[in-house]
């Protein structure tokens, strides 16, 4: 092991130590596991689960109508529904993903509570499952055990993961993980249990109802714009990030892998496209270098703990950053 290899090793330890409730499975099961190996021989069958490709068929069919309803919507509409996409994202970035996946940092019960509502608004699959599946891409990422593996194309990594039944091996070293942290938090198993209610509730009727029932907008526009319209948004931000983030843009961090930095993903993702970094050091809370620039989710969390609502945020010092750079980075590195 190099020096400056060492030095990475010892900051995310001490990362782990100092920050928030992180367990063995938080600071190990998220990393890239280089001794596993695809099976030879050819692979499983695809097996289409049509149900899924119904329901995304006619939630894009009604997204698509609810462009077209956009000039017959009230501004008070439009912003709520601007509202909405930002919430249902928060419930990705700052809980699903940097908070319960990685364990970047520490929230207090009220925020853990809001989030795991943002996140249901979301309907991305409950907090568990996400976060278990988000542990085994980054363990086995662009392998037979990475449930959205890029290299089967920019359709599967965006979309097709969702359309087809999991290769064995996604469930396989899913069911391998050690997900303690996530099985003793009460809000996560509380979220996992009313899931398909608090869906209906966040996802559907609270967009819907309040544009209708404050404002007086028409049910049919505030159903199609803040709920349909918005949450296929939500989803396709999320899924650049699994396909766009994975094959066009540099690798100024680490060149041997497949993510990389994306602008045009960070800004959709409210900071999730900096992709490139976030593999490299997947136990920063920013999952950038540059702090909130493109990075909405980075704010959040800053402003959470301005309130004392959040603390020990994870972060890689400027010294290691630098020497991975050197040692494995594309060349491509700029400042800010």
């Amino acid at each position: 092991m190099t020096e400056t290899e060492t030095l990475e090793k010892r900051q995310q330890h001490k990362s782990s130590q100092n920050g928030a409730a992180c367990s063995d499975a938080s600071g190990v099961e998220d990393v890239f596991d280089p001794t596993y190996r695809e099976k030879e021989g050819p692979k499983p069958p695809r097996i289409i689960v049509w149900r899924n490709v119904i329901m995304m068929t006619l939630l894009h069919l009604g997204a698509g109508y609810g462009i077209f309803l956009i000039p017959s919507a009230s501004l008070s509409t439009l912003l709520w529904s601007v509202l909405c996409f930002l919430i249902s994202a928060l419930g990705i970035t700052a809980g699903a993903h940097r908070l319960w996946s990685h364990r970047t940092y520490k929230a207090s019960l009220p925020l853990r509570i809001f989030l795991a509502f943002a996140n249901s608004m979301a309907f991305e699959n409950d907090i568990f499952e996400w976060a278990r599946d988000h542990r085994v891409h980054h363990k086995y990422s662009e392998t037979d055990a990475d449930p959205h593996n890029a290299r089967r194309g920019f359709f599967f990594a965006h979309i097709g993961w969702l359309l087809v039944r999991k290769h064995p091996d996604v469930i396989d070293k899913g069911r391998k993980l050690e997900l303690s942290d996530l099985l003793a938090d009460k809000v996560v198993m509380f979220q996992r249990r009313y899931y398909k209610l608090s869906v209906l509730l966040m996802c559907f009727f609270v967009p819907m109802f309040v544009p209708w029932h404050f404002w007086g907008e028409s049910l049919w526009v505030a159903y199609f714009i803040p709920a349909l319209l918005r949450y296929a948004l939500v989803l396709n931000a999320s899924w650049l990030v699994n396909s766009a983030a994975h094959m066009w843009g540099n690798r100024p961090y680490d060149k041997s892998i497949n993510p990389r930095e994306n602008r045009f993903v960070a800004f959709s993702a409210i900071g999730e496209g900096f992709h490139n970094y976030h593999h490299t050091f997947p136990y920063d809370y920013a999952t950038s270098e540059f702090g909130c620039k493109f990075n909405l989710t980075t704010c959040f969390i800053d402003f959470m703990c301005f309130l004392g609502l959040a603390k020990d945020r994870k972060r890689v010092s400027r010294e290691v950053v630098l020497s991975r750079i050197q040692r494995t980075g594309d060349g491509s590195h700029r400042s800010g």
